[in-house]
């Protein structure tokens, strides 16, 4: 049943006068410089924010070992973050509508040189429609929507009628762990939605991902005597080249996959950091690069991971040098598969109906070729996994900005669903 139009504009109304309170919130959120490993302050300002609204709370570290044993767990390094998962829970006075997870993660990628951005990342910044700052986009305009789509319901004496499970996660852009582990904690729903910086559409295909690293080892020499030597940093642009014929012939299997056949180059091999040598005047003998990759939905992660094992070292057995002194590859991070979602679940009409009565458009769907944690549900809890939140630009560059009046309208979107998907109620006193 679709809401009433005045319940509706009630609800959109309370969204609009409650955004200056969600914009400072936001830029609280930027201002927590939660890179990989140092989300723990940003983890707890959101526990507090959580509790202070009378959520029931949770807060859990990753099981390292019910990670290692899943399919799509990502490899622990020394680098994965020990920052706790934070879940807060909604109960209705009673459970009438359909249940709901809303997700988001506090990580945010590096910042690369301050002196290339026009603000501080850290330090939030609005000029005009955009706000600026490190992880504003990716996600925590996101985020913090999902506190205010339901602040919006309990400012009009609303709550939602069905329990509610909002999940602050980390490790969201280096394995996809945080999202899993909600999964292996038990915590399940009817659906889940994931406000990413979508451009306000939905996504309809994601693609899977893998993180490893190539290492090569050289032969040291003074360089007056480089021709007795082996560089393993020229090594390793050899391998690179090979890389680059796999992604090659990953993209030409395009053909016939359904959302990814008509996109021009849908698998991006990423090589995302090199470093090697000690010594300007000596040949270098170890190089290391980093590379992402990504999976089309249906590929076997596993199975890609050994391709690309076999593939190196094919390589290195033709080339003078590596063929005795072969390269290693180690899978580091990224261990996920990609996802489809199926249209025509009620869930997607709701969001559409949702969308259209916050936006006056019809919703779109598109593929998008990077990491969502949004492949959990899709995969191994088989619900309907709905990602679609704000405009955006720069995400993971200079300057990332999100575009504050989508930042309102996907939040009435929101709000407008979870009254729509999960019913609603009086709220609760105390």
């Amino acid at each position: 049943m679709a809401l009433d139009p005045a319940l509706r504009q009630k609800i959109l109304d309370s969204v609009e006068a409650g955004f200056a309170e969600q914009l400072a919130f936001t830029q609280a959120l930027i201002r927590f410089p939660s890179v990989r490993g140092a989300e723990h302050a940003c983890q707890d300002f959101v526990f507090r924010a959580l509790r202070e609204r009378g959520f029931a709370m949770d807060r859990f570290a990753m099981d390292r070992d019910a990670i290692a044993a899943h399919p799509g767990g990502g490899p622990w390094a020394p680098e994965h973050s020990d920052a706790p998962i934070v879940v807060g829970i909604h109960h209705p006075r009673q459970e009438a509508g359909r249940s709901l997870i809303l997700q988001a993660h506090v990580d945010v990628v590096p910042t690369g040189p301050a002196d290339m951005w026009s603000h501080a990342p850290f330090e939030p910044v609005v000029e005009g429609d955009w706000l600026y700052g490190r992880g504003g986009a990716d996600m925590k305009a996101g985020h913090a929507a999902n506190l205010f789509c339901l602040d919006a319901l309990r400012r009009i004496g609303l709550q939602p009628a069905a329990t509610v499970l909002v999940q602050s996660v980390v490790e969201e852009e280096s394995t996809g762990n945080g999202a899993l582990m909600t999964h292996l904690r038990g915590y399940k729903a009817d659906a889940v939605l994931i406000p990413e910086p979508e451009e306000e559409m939905l996504v309809r295909a994601n693609v899977g991902v893998l993180w490893f690293q190539v290492e090569v080892r050289g032969l040291p020499v003074h360089v007056r005597e480089m021709g007795k030597g082996a560089n393993a940093i020229d090594a390793a642009y050899r391998v690179i080249a090979e890389l680059r014929r796999l992604e090659e012939d990953w993209n030409a299997d395009k053909a016939g996959r359904a959302h990814f056949a008509e996109v021009e180059h849908p698998i991006n091999l990423n090589i995302g950091k090199i470093e090697g040598g000690d010594w300007a005047s000596s040949v270098p003998c170890w190089c290391r690069i980093d590379c992402r990759i990504g999976l089309y939905p249906g590929v076997d992660a596993a199975a890609a991971a050994r391709e690309i094992a076999a593939r190196v070292a094919a390589f290195a057995r033709n080339d003078g040098f590596m063929a005795n002194n072969p390269p290693s590859v180690t899978f580091n991070g990224f261990h996920a598969e990609g996802y489809v979602q199926p249209p025509g679940s009620e869930a997607e009409a709701v969001l559409a109906a949702a969308h259209q009565g916050a936006t006056g458009q019809a919703l779109q769907s598109f593929m998008t070729p990077g990491y969502l944690d949004t492949r959990v549900y899709a995969l191994y809890d088989r619900i309907p996994a709905l990602c679609y939140g704000p405009i955006s630009e720069n995400i993971h560059g200079f300057d990332e900005r999100v575009s504050l009046a989508s930042l309102k309208r996907i939040t009435g979107t929101m709000a407008l669903f979870v009254a729509e998907w999960c019913g609603v109620e009086p709220v609760t006193p105390g």
